[in-house]
């Protein structure tokens, strides 16, 4: 997964979109400046709608660069770089009260630029609320894009009231990147209606370019150990994505080694400093590697054995499961939230409960002494990555509602 590197970095190809009856002018708006899973599809997606595209972003950061390589228009609307940041999915009121200031001037400047378009189009929370102050005035519809469970294990009550409350009443529709998503938003008291799922596309690509040599190049600089059974642990650090719970599972199966692929994003450095400070114990010391950041993710996921996913709260959608699969790996995953509309236990991959180390290593164990069901798993795994979580699919579920909010006839009711 590539936050600030995680995910592959070759851009995907051109796909055939069909454009609709009008070329709205779509301003996209994003708080984040990283690379996680929710801008790496905004990244696709603004790239490849048919459409007047330009990016509002909240500030700058490595986003801003990609878009502009993919000849996308980009505002930054906090050139300070506070970007909101002391609001947080955990956030109360008091918060929210502290950043108004910095509000007023981030929602001025983004209503000049809502003036040349015909959507707004919100890929996160933050934006969301913003964009919704803007369309007040601007009288334009408004698409939020919603990649996050909206739940206790998430977010605090306030602000999931105040995503929830403003959605309602400003939102022509909620794009959700699985059917998990948007049952927790109706849950939280989202209108039903304006839901529509559209899940994530990956390219395969940069999976299939990696050669059979190159996959070997890489596992002898990846394994601590020779001929060890390897598993590769993909994504940001932090606690709810559970990498603890690998460490749990890996200190009883003698001769696995793990390699851990990405670091902290959001100032979860203290989690990071327990995680090496386990690893470093005598029990995992000589079998577990962390590699922080990297741009060369199917090469790395070529090299493993098995990928795991860890989540220990529920996933809203798994990109990182998506990317395993189509590197032909056997994926293990937590069994919450959007991965189940991922995988199919026994079939696609095989599931554990959240959080239970002891389930996740008999997985483990399993698949270490069955080579054929590693073979089946990652074929069937590849397949279904490619027929149901491409890139143009997702392209045109994302066409077909921008062409539907932004209709005349949509407008003028």
């Amino acid at each position: 997964m590539t936050e600030t590197g995680l995910k592959a970095e070759v851009l995907p190809t051109e796909v055939a979109v069909t454009p609709g009856p009008h070329t709205p002018r779509v301003l996209f708006v994003n708080q984040a400046c990283v690379l996680g899973g929710g801008e790496l599809s905004l990244l696709d997606i603004a790239r490849l709608l048919p459409f007047q595209i330009r990016v509002a972003l909240f500030k700058d950061g490595l986003l801003r660069e990609r878009l502009k390589q993919a000849g996308v228009t980009v505002d930054v609307l906090d050139p300070t770089g506070n970007g909101l940041s002391k609001i947080h999915k955990d956030s109360g009121w008091r918060e929210a009260l502290g950043s108004l200031t910095l509000l007023v001037r981030i929602t001025w400047r983004l209503q000049g630029l809502a003036k040349n378009a015909d959507v707004m189009y919100a890929n996160s929370q933050k934006a969301m609320v913003v964009s919704a102050l803007v369309c007040i005035t601007a009288r334009k519809p408004l698409i939020w894009h919603l990649r996050d469970i909206l739940s206790a294990e998430h977010f605090s009550p306030t602000m999931r009231r105040v995503a929830v409350t403003v959605a309602n009443a400003r939102a022509s529709a909620v794009i959700v990147n699985s059917h998990a998503t948007g049952e927790a938003f109706v849950a939280a008291g989202g209108r039903r209606k304006l839901v529509r799922v559209i899940h994530n596309g990956i390219d395969p690509k940069p999976f299939d370019g990696i050669t059979a040599h190159e996959a070997v190049l890489a596992r002898a600089e990846l394994s601590p150990l020779d001929n060890s059974f390897l598993i590769g642990v993909f994504g940001r650090l932090a606690p709810w994505k559970g990498q603890h719970v690998v460490l749990e599972a890996l200190c009883s199966l003698p001769g696995v080694c793990a390699v851990f692929v990405g670091d902290a994003l959001f100032g979860e450095t203290d989690y990071v400093h327990v995680l090496h400070k386990r690893a470093d114990q005598e029990d995992l010391r000589e079998r577990v590697r962390f590699l922080g950041f990297r741009n060369d993710i199917p090469r790395l996921m070529r090299a493993v054995d098995v990928v795991v996913h860890s989540s220990v709260n529920p996933e809203p959608f798994g990109r990182v499961i998506v990317e395993g699969m189509l590197a032909r790996r056997p994926v293990v995953a937590s069994a919450a939230g959007g991965v189940l509309e991922i995988i199919e236990d026994g079939d696609t991959g095989l599931l554990y409960p959240p959080g239970d180390g002891s389930a996740l290593r008999e997985q483990i164990e399993r698949l270490r002494n069955d080579p054929a069901l590693c073979e089946r798993l990652g074929a069937s795994g590849y397949k279904k990555a490619q027929e149901y979580f491409s890139i143009p699919a997702m392209i045109d579920g994302v066409n077909s509602v921008i062409t539907e909010v932004s209709s005349p006839r949509r407008r003028s009711v």
